[in-house]
């Protein structure tokens, strides 16, 4: 009992002890809120700048220089340029007052600021802003006056820094804007080579850290930024450059001819290597400038199109342009239908180019030798239709090669009832036709749905197939297939780019050709060739002005009516090879509805006339030797485009004469098995009168203009059939294969 409370007792002495160590314990309280005081009052504001210059600069992303475009010598084609944004510290200024004046005067005087406004925000945030925009990408020609003011000894210019970035640029302006594409503001590509190849350009970009040592200053470390690579491609300036001027001559030709707008919807041309898959040129009309990718001027003359992407009959002019500015859908929608690339992106009917192709199928299969021969009356009746000829007046027996050489729609049809439904599908799969190409560039279109299959395909579509109506394809699809026609049946991948360079030059990869497959033998490949000579050296050959001064070509034109049938609009074309004994270069050329009047729209002159003008100046300047004399005229036409006539050192005859056809043309089957006299029939159009104002002939029955040597009769409307059937301007089934289907 007594021990309990000996130890519950609190004595007077242990009172004191605790009052004094809580007295000390406030004191020392009392002390540190004092000295915080103190602190904040003798060195708050410097404290306080640290902090927020650490709060601003402790992770700033250092920009990565995008990589080099290169063409096939070297040419920059697609460039960055480092700029400059001004950037204001608005404490750094007003920590004393003699900063002020001389600062907005500098930014003023060198760099055309408007200081009132510089001058407002400066007042108002003095204390806390260390980092504002006062101007974008400028280059450094621009800021060296100020940097000169700012570095000098008694400078009291403060609070301006300038931070780092890059500005693409394309030295071409409108040069190979469909190849190139172009950039976005954050450095992004979009269409072309720079959205296809934006990983490998775009670089990794760096960062700068920032942090508070012991001392409470601020201290830095930085991570550099790791500039993207460059790529050259396979695209030739030179080469490019005349394709574009002979696509711009056009259009200055026809523009605004038959109704406003265009010289044509689209014109499209491309150049590839025919042993390689190389491009050496990509272009279509109209182009766009890279360096002001939004500029409005290029519109006008456009087609106006709708929600849906359909054409509305009306065109863009200086008047409904200001309407389509206005509304930001609609504006987009046209600029985006003037950045994408025809050759690639858009299908069509290919017309009468695909005949090469229906031969070769039926060759290669063994469904026809070749040697054939048909009878075409102007017609023939499949199905439920009679499905007509472009010569009304009929051809009568025709080889194979003859057909070829005339384009005569009724021998091709019976050359694919021949090969059938199924092996034609199957050769066109193996063409590529309805399949991607997979060429290294944004924006292929997928064409599956716009072709048919073994399921879908009636004897009517089979027949209109055969000369390039009632399927869609595109232009690389086409002239890729074509190549392989005419190299021995080798299909090689397209493609743009050939090489990708390090930032410090080093190549980090070539890229190669690539053959994919085997189309047809070398034996098919070469009775296709010589049957497409026809086309343009034969006597009856529709081609004949698509052969530039001293050269031989070959090759094969095509027209194709659009939907719907009957609305006399055409897609003209013609595709080639130079020279004729050694095929280097293939070239297509695509004019898609030109500016004309109906009644002569279809005539496939007006792309030879392009194709002749651009070999005209690619093949002396490829050195492809000329092979053939030239008459004074033409002597007198190269003088004037300074054209160097490139005759090889020793003249050697060539086997055979212009307009020889290939060994074996007769003795073919008669199908039809009449027991008739195998000859073509006379030319009745040859005796029409001549229209003085258009070069035409005129047939007198019917009014009709009519080509003088061929027989093609202008403005008319095939009978092809509700199931025959091709989608216009998109890729998108027609309504026979979508209700097939």
């Amino acid at each position: 009992m007594d021990s309990k409370r000996k130890y519950s007792k609190f004595t007077i002495k242990m009172q004191k002890k605790l009052v004094v160590l809580f007295l000390l314990v406030l004191l020392a309280f009392v002390g540190l809120s004092y000295r915080l005081f103190a602190i904040t009052r003798d060195n708050g504001e410097r404290y306080k700048k640290q902090v927020l210059s650490q709060q601003r600069y402790d992770s700033t992303t250092l920009p990565a220089k995008r990589g080099t475009i290169y063409d096939s010598n070297g040419s920059i084609l697609a460039t960055s340029e480092k700029v400059y944004n001004v950037i204001l510290d608005a404490v750094a200024v007003s920590e004393k007052e003699e900063y002020l004046e001389p600062t907005l005067e500098a930014l003023r005087s060198q760099l055309g600021i408007d200081i009132s406004d510089v001058r407002t925000y400066i007042a108002a945030n003095k204390d806390t802003s260390r980092y504002r925009v006062l101007a974008r990408r400028l280059e450094y020609e621009q800021i060296e006056g100020f940097l000169e003011m700012q570095n000098a000894e008694d400078s009291l210019i403060k609070g301006i820094w300038f931070e780092e970035e890059y500005k693409r640029t394309y030295p071409g302006n409108t040069l190979a804007c469909d190849v190139i594409g172009f950039t976005t503001g954050d450095n992004v590509g979009s269409y072309g080579l720079e959205e296809y190849y934006n990983d490998i350009l775009s670089g990794i970009p760096g960062r700068e850290y920032g942090y508070l040592n012991d001392d409470s200053n601020l201290q830095r470390t930085t991570i550099p930024a790791e500039d993207g690579n460059s790529i050259v491609s396979t695209i030739d300036i030179n080469i490019q450059s005349i394709v574009e001027k002979y696509l711009k001559k056009f259009d200055e030709q026809y523009r605004d001819n038959a109704h406003e707008g265009y010289g044509a919807l689209n014109t499209g041309c491309i150049i590839m290597e025919v042993n390689t898959g190389k491009i050496l040129a990509m272009a279509s009309y109209p182009s766009y400038d890279l360096n002001d990718t939004r500029n409005t001027d290029v519109l006008i003359g456009m087609p106006i199109i709708d929600e849906q992407g359909k054409r509305t009959g009306e065109y863009i002019n200086a008047e409904n342009l200001k309407t389509i500015e206005e509304d930001n859908e609609v504006f987009y929608r046209h600029l985006n239908a003037l950045w994408k690339n025809f050759c690639i992106s858009d299908t069509y009917e290919p017309g009468s180019v695909s005949k090469p192709f229906t031969v070769a199928a039926g060759i290669e299969s063994g469904s026809i030798t070749g040697d054939e021969k048909y009878n075409c009356e102007g017609k023939l009746h499949v199905g439920d239709h009679d499905i007509s000829c472009h010569n009304r007046y009929g051809d009568g027996y025709l080889s194979v090669a003859e057909g070829v050489e005339r384009s005569c729609n009724v021998n091709m049809m019976y050359i694919a009832m021949a090969t059938g439904v199924g092996t034609f599908i199957d050769f066109q799969h193996t063409f590529n036709i309805g399949l991607k190409t997979n060429i290294d560039l944004a924006g292929e279109a997928k064409t599956v749905k716009v072709v048919y299959n073994k399921d879908n395909m009636g004897l009517t579509d089979l027949a209109t197939n055969s000369f390039g109506q009632g399927y869609n394809a595109t232009m690389i699809q086409m002239i890729s297939g074509f190549c392989s026609l005419i190299n021995g049946g080798y299909y090689y991948e397209p493609h743009l780019v050939s090489k990708i360079v390090s930032p410090s030059g080093a190549t980090v990869q070539n890229i190669e050709p690539r053959i994919l497959k085997q189309t047809i033998s070398e034996s098919t490949s070469a009775k296709v060739r010589e049957m497409c000579n026809l086309v343009v050296l034969g006597e009856n050959g529709t081609g004949k002005t698509a052969r530039p001064a001293g050269y031989l070509i070959g090759g094969k034109t095509g027209t194709a009516e659009t939907l719907p049938r009957g609305n006399n609009e055409y897609v003209v074309s013609f595709m080639g090879y130079a020279p004729i004994d050694d095929p280097q270069i293939a070239i297509y050329v695509v004019v898609d509805r030109p500016n004309v009047p109906g009644s002569i729209m279809d005539d496939a002159k007006f792309a030879t006339r392009i194709v002749k003008s651009i070999l005209t100046e690619v093949l002396p300047y490829k050195g492809i030797f000329m092979t053939e004399e030239l008459s004074e005229k033409e002597i007198e036409e190269l003088e004037e485009l300074q054209i160097e006539i490139m005759t090889p050192p020793v003249m050697e005859e060539t086997e055979g004469e212009e307009g020889d056809s290939p060994e074996g043309e007769s003795g073919g089957e008669n199908p039809e098995g009449t027991g008739e006299e195998e000859a073509p029939k006379e030319a009745v159009w040859k005796n029409f009168p001549i229209d003085p104002a258009t070069g035409y002939a005129v047939d007198p029955n019917t009014g009709a203009y009519v080509d003088p040597e061929t027989g093609y009769v202008f403005g008319g409307s095939y009978d092809l059939g509700e199931s025959a059937g091709g989608a216009e301007d998109s890729a998108e089934p027609s309504p026979s294969q979508a209700a097939e289907e």
